[in-house]
């Protein structure tokens, strides 16, 4: 159990849980070390207990470390702590795309497009660097406040197996988006993660995945056999080119697919060019249900591998005498500036006395009077215990043996800077964190769960860890609570809702519905006589409905 304050791996502080999954628990950390925030990833205890899985887990972790990309959330450390594997990532701030497509529903095409241009850069990123992220979803994407796109847990293999695709709650997140070749048991590929894109912007689209289902065996079936529903039949609005690169990215043969991610990334550029709207449809060159990956690997023949190592041992053996007189050239210098310079030109040693709480001029005297020179542009900096104008230190520091005619910089105090805090409460939270920021404190974002009403509003300031009028200084953590909404099963018998209605409910919300059926005199058919979650309750995705239905002639 992780707890607040608890320290991993002796570096990272533990400030709070941020999120739970079916790999790893995340938490905000401070970097002691660095002082920054910094997102923990801890491995699930029985994904630990797996050491095939860890060693992959690190290496390929290690390897997504190297990725530098600003789509890309970067991944700082990885590491063990008394048995506990942990990842130390960057903290953005902002919400998963799966939320904001829960919320929006289908976003404009607009949208959609810069999401992933995005989207299609950050991956080819990584598959420059043979790293294939294999586990795409609008889960594994942030969404900031400005816009931009953060892409999470690259080169951290997704453990997926014929067991764990009879869990409904663990993987349904990830089934929506599985490739056909993966679901059939075949390595993951770059054209996997094409596959997976192209899924992700099928639901932008329509605010929908196009496979479902009520277990994940299901829908990894549907991703093998079932054609990929039309978008400009129920949309006709669709222009065709956009569900061209959805087709040409979602196609179940890997041949059909966009031949890299940068040629989807290219096609996406002119997608909403006017002349592309009426465009023909796809239309495929291979079988469907042909899986097989025909990407070529190359090898090289012994002869031309022989011939590569003698021309790297010409060229080490060229290096090697060049560098061997770089040294010896070194070496003569030193020995000339270590012991025949100073006996020539050196001056004496002057130790730089104490100038500390004194203005600058009266610091100046001092200073020449010891035969230094003093730079005129000094350097300002706060300080709560060096009057403002006084001197706080000197560079090279004070006590210090340097050489006469040394030129000494001096810092001077700006003044104490801290920073008087209001009660915030009730404020909308973007421009409390902006004037925060701005001011150079460090805000971080707590949230309190609060049932979806129409007074609800996500960017009000519920509260705050600091009272008003403390005054904190530059660095100084404050942590904000704003109201996380949730969805609430509504009173299903009571609102009059239908077996449709209630279906659909639990398809926007990814929950699992059982019915069951009973006959009454009293009652006409369609009506909802029970549910087993309580009305007002908090929606979870994954949960199980069950719900009673009138059924005239039914014998249960």
């Amino acid at each position: 159990m992780i707890t607040k304050g608890q320290k991993v791996g002796d570096r990272y502080e533990i400030i709070r849980s941020i999120g739970e999954g079916g790999m790893a628990n995340v938490y905000l950390a401070r970097d002691v070390i660095l002082n920054r925030l910094v997102a923990v990833k801890i491995l699930r205890g029985d994904l630990a207990d797996d050491e095939k899985f860890v060693r992959r887990f690190q290496r390929e972790a290690i390897a997504a470390s190297s990725l530098n990309h600003p789509n890309i959330v970067e991944l700082y450390d990885v590491g063990e702590d008394n048995g506990k594997y942990f990842i130390v990532m960057e903290y953005v701030e902002g919400k998963t795309l799966k939320s904001l497509i829960k919320k929006r529903g289908a976003l404009t095409l607009p949208e959609v497009q810069d999401i992933m241009l995005q989207l299609t850069s950050a991956i080819a990123h990584a598959h420059e660097s043979y790293i294939v992220h294999r586990d795409i979803k609008p889960q594994n994407v942030i969404i900031m406040d400005d816009g931009r796109v953060k892409v999470m847990d690259f080169g951290i293999a997704s453990r997926l197996n014929s067991n764990e695709l009879t869990q409904t709650n663990s993987v349904m997140g990830t089934v929506y988006y599985l490739p056909p070749e993966q679901a059939n048991g075949t390595s993951s590929t770059f054209k996997s993660d094409i596959y997976s894109l192209g899924i992700l912007m099928y639901e932008l689209v329509t605010g929908s995945v196009p496979f479902k289902g009520d277990s994940p065996v299901e829908v990894a079936i549907k991703h093998m056999k079932n054609p990929l529903p039309s978008i400009t039949d129920p949309y006709p609005e669709i222009p065709q080119s956009v569900e061209n690169v959805i087709l040409r990215a979602s196609a179940k043969n890997p041949k059909n697919r966009y031949d890299s991610v940068e040629e989807m990334h290219d096609d996406l550029l002119t997608v909403l060019d006017k002349s592309r709207f009426n465009e023909p449809k796809v239309k495929y060159a291979y079988p469907e249900n042909d899986f097989e990956d025909d990407m070529p690997k190359e090898k090289r023949s012994d002869r031309t591998k022989k011939k590569e190592e003698n021309r790297k041992n010409k060229k080490m053996n060229k290096a090697l005498i060049i560098v061997g007189s770089i040294i010896a050239l070194l070496v003569a210098a030193i020995i000339f500036i270590t012991l025949i310079y100073p006996r020539f030109f050196a001056k004496a040693d002057v130790e730089i006395p104490d100038v500390t709480d004194m203005t600058v001029s009266q610091a100046e005297d001092v200073l020449e009077d010891k035969g230094f020179k003093v730079k005129n542009k000094t350097k300002k900096e706060n300080s709560d215990e060096i009057e403002e104008g006084k001197v706080i230190e000197t560079d090279p520091e004070i006590g210090r043996s340097v050489k006469e005619g040394t030129t000494i910089t001096l810092t001077v105090s700006k003044g104490s800077e801290k920073i008087e805090i209001e009660d915030y409460t009730g404020q909308n939270y973007y421009e409390v964190k902006a004037k925060l920021e701005a001011a150079g404190l460090e805000v971080v974002t707590d949230e309190e769960d609060i049932a979806d009403t129409e007074d609800a509003d996500e960017n009000v300031i519920l509260s705050q860890d600091v009272e008003a009028g403390t005054k904190l200084a530059k660095g100084d953590i404050i942590t904000l609570t704003i109201p996380n909404i949730y969805t609430t099963y509504p009173d299903f018998a009571a609102e009059g809702y239908t077996v449709v209605d209630v279906r659909s409910f639990c398809e926007d919300n990814n929950l699992t519905l059982e019915i069951k059926y009973q006959d009454s005199d009293n009652q006409s058919d369609g009506t909802i006589i029970y549910q087993n979650m309580s009305p007002g309750t908090m929606v979870n995705e994954g949960a199980t409905l069950k719900i009673t239905v009138i059924k005239k002639g039914t014998t249960e």
